[in-house]
Formats: C-alpha cells, structure tokens, sequence
C-alpha cells in the first residue's frame, strides 16, 4: 500500500499552497486530482479568469466617463477577443500545475478520492494511507429547487460563450450575479437587457445595506435590473428562448440563464462519515487550525465551512501545514483569525469593504461612530468622471475601526489601507495622521478627509 507523510485532495489554491509548504519542510507529498483539468477553480473559471473580462469592462467605462473631457471616442469592446485572451492564458496552468508539482518533488495523482475508514483513502478503488489529510476540494454551484433548473448555465461555461445575447438573466443576487452582471452588460457592442434575481428582500446580503442601494442604483445606469423577493419557480424553454416563472406569478424572457445563486462545498462524494468527519451543509467542521474532528485530517479553502475566498483559503492552508509540520495546536502560527476579511466586487463602480456592516454594529447592540458620504465632488473622481462613488467607515468611541466601506474605482488600495490599521490596532487618529503621509494625490490620500469627522 502506497504511503505518504501528507495526502492533498485537490489541486487548486488552496493545495498547492499546503503542498508546497510542507514539501518544503521536507515532508513526502502527495496531491490528488479527479478533474482532467488541475489547477482549481480560481485559476482555471474563477478569480484570475474574470479579470480579463473586467479589466477589460473597467476600461471602456472610464473612457466612456471621460469622452468630451479628453477622449473623442471611447473604445469599442470584442467579446471574443477577452475571451480568446482569456483561454490564452487557463490554457497553461494544468500543465504547469502538474510541472510545478514534479519539480518541487511532490507525487501527484489523478483520480477520484473518498474515504474507506479513518485511516485510509481509497483512489479509484486504490487504497493508500497518509499520516495526514488535507482536504481541499473546493466548491460547486448549489442545486436550486425549481423546475427547468438544469437549463441555468453555469458561470464557468458563461465565460466561454462566444458572444453575448440580447437578453440575460442571472438567478441570485451575489457575488458571481453581479460581477458578471457589470462586464456583461459593458462588453456587448449592442444593448443589452441584464436582470438579476433575488429571492430574498435585497442582495448582496453579506455587504452594508446603505452601499448595496448606491450599487444597485449605479446597476440601473447600465441597464442592469435587480429584482428582489423573486423566488423562482419554473424555467422552461420555448420558441422565444427561456422563460422563467416567479412564485409572484411574475415572468421573465431570457435568451441566456446563468447561475449565480452561491457554491456549495463539494463534499458529497469524499465518504466522510466513514472516516468520522463532522460536516453541515455549509461545509467540514474545522477548529481554528483547520483540522476536522478526525486528528489526522485537515479541511481548507471553499470545502471547509468558513469563508469562501481565494486568500482565506490561502491563510487557512498555510496555517494548517505549520500545523501538520509542527505537530503544535495552540503555538506558533494560528488559529486562523476572520476578524478583518476584505471583500471586493470588482464591479464598476468597484464595492470593497472590511471589517462590520452598519447593520451588523446594530444587531450585535454595539455603539459606533460613522463617517459617510459620496466624494463626487472631490478632485480625485471629478478628473474621471465618475458618477458614483461614496464611502462609510465605522467606528467605536475609543476610535478603534470597527468596519470600512468604498464604493469607487480602485478601492482595493483603500480597503487594504485600512485593514491593515484594524490587524495592526491603529486607531483612527494614528490612520489619520499616517495617511496625510500617503502619495498625493491618490484614492488613498483621499482618506484623510473620510477619517477627519471621527478624529477628536
């Protein structure tokens, strides 16, 4: 029976990163992959491969912010071309995935992995043994209770579409719906009708309400619709394309249906209960060093039942190699802290946010202090054109930074600016006073006048 140190199920981010660091600690290694494709999913229909679309999205909107202020004609925009630069690029990574692996020395397999018992994993059939496991199969869209929902495409199948129809409807109102939503709705050289739909009574449930609205209105300018409380009922399929049918008796006319209602771990075939593994629908119950209720093995990334984020799920595995390596569970590195995990929807108007929800503040009965507004005025937007963009950033009467929100272009820098005073413990003041020293001017000199208000 084959035997290893460490054995990996999966082959994305977050595995490769607990490969290569315990293969650097000069454990013997071994990762396995059931798809044809390895890489995971952020590299090969996720993350990196969204980027070219909206890379692409975010400029011909700023030219179009800025004709008859320095741009005579704004760009026109080729769907084929992002998506065959696109391919250009996925089109390396399994191979080099698999290289990457045999020159750091570490065994990959292929097939499809589940648990025989505690101790042993079966691999088509094969056992083999490990002194450890890390599981790090990610996630997969969730199946939706309607009638006609096998007729939704996917989001990774949407990125392979040739061209853009006239009418698109995206189901859920998360991430995926509105990201794709926006470079949809920009990359079509003809009109394009987007509606996202919500079950719920708003979308975006995770972000601050009071942003969500000033993302949902700048959506509207683009001719994206958000609907909520629209439960879905039905889709089916006709002469005129799809239609689908809401609980309210309201219908919708698609030519294009796309998933965007949330991924669920992908667990459902690793037998876990055989090997004593406690797990909900929201994914494997893991302890702040990411190791499960069987001492032997570790969950990391979307399968574990924390946050589902490409660098949460590259913490977390850098976390639980230290840990497998160090057979330490209460010194050096960890346990995983989630206290100020940034998010980005790399819309247009980008929304990037870090640390509470004003809601959030109010549910849990803690007192705070709020600067908000919009900073259409300032020079910063006005040299851009921009037509919305607008800030809030929470905090408590000890000035400590409860939470940050932006709504602009860029706000990647500022949420990284102000996440690092929250896991540094920089009050307001010493932020306000650090940030007068920042590159001016800049989005993140900017910060000075949202800070100002909770400066005593």
């Amino acid at each position: 029976m084959e035997a290893y140190d460490v054995m990996i199920i999966g082959s994305g981010t977050a595995g490769q990163t607990v490969a290569y660091d315990l293969v650097e600690k000069g454990l013997k290694v071994a990762v396995v992959e059931r798809s044809p494709q390895p890489g995971g999913t952020c590299a090969l229909s996720g993350c990196q491969p969204k980027k070219y679309y909206y890379e692409v999205m975010e400029t011909i909107a700023r030219c179009r912010h800025l004709t008859g202020k320095g741009v005579v004609s704004p760009p026109a925009p080729s769907w084929a071309q992002v998506r065959a630069e696109k391919n250009a690029f996925i089109s390396r990574i399994p191979d080099r995935t698999v290289e990457g692996f045999k020159t750091a020395g570490i065994t990959f397999l292929r097939g499809t992995a589940r648990f025989q018992d505690e101790e042993t994993l079966l691999i088509d059939r094969r056992p083999v043994r490990a002194l450890h496991y890390v599981l790090a199969v990610g996630a997969t869209p969730m199946p939706l209770p309607f009638e006609g929902s096998e007729l939704l495409m996917t989001s990774d199948r949407f990125l392979e579409i040739p061209h853009l129809p006239p009418r698109i409807v995206f189901v859920g109102g998360g991430f995926i719906s509105f990201e794709f939503a926006h470079f949809t709705a920009r990359l079509r050289p003809e009109k394009v009708d987007v509606h996202i739909l919500e079950a719920m009574d708003r979308p975006l449930g995770a972000f601050d309400g009071e942003m969500v609205q000033l993302l949902i209105e700048a959506s509207q300018e683009e001719n994206i619709i958000v609907h909520t409380g629209m439960k879905i009922v039905s889709v089916r399929t006709g002469g005129e394309g799809y239609t689908l049918t809401a609980e309210s008796g309201r219908r919708f006319q698609a030519d294009l249906i796309v998933h965007g209602a949330g991924r669920l771990p992908q667990i459902q075939d690793l037998n876990l209960d055989a090997a004593g593994i406690a797990h909900s629908k929201n994914g494997i119950t893991v302890d702040g060093w990411m190791r499960t209720s069987n001492p032997k093995v570790y969950a990391v990334g979307d399968c574990a039942a924390t946050i589902q984020l490409a660098r949460v799920a590259d913490y977390e595995a850098h976390v639980a190699a230290e840990a497998i390596a160090s057979g330490t569970h209460g010194a050096g590195v960890g346990p995983v802290n989630y206290e100020a995990v940034p998010s980005i929807l790399f819309t247009y108007p980008q929304y990037g946010m870090v640390g509470k929800t004003e809601e959030a503040l109010k549910r849990e009965g803690i007192d705070y202090r709020r600067s908000a507004g919009d900073h259409l005025g300032w020079p910063t937007y006005r040299r851009i054109g921009m037509k919305h963009a607008a800030y809030k950033i929470l905090a408590d009467n000890e000035g400590v930074i409860l939470g940050a929100h932006f709504l602009g272009d860029h706000t990647t820098g500022l949420v990284n600016t102000v996440r690092h005073a929250m896991v540094s413990g920089m009050a307001v003041e010493e932020l306000y006073l650090q940030g007068i020293m920042s590159p001016y001017p800049s989005r993140e000199s900017d910060l000075i006048y949202m800070l100002k208000p909770l400066v005593s």
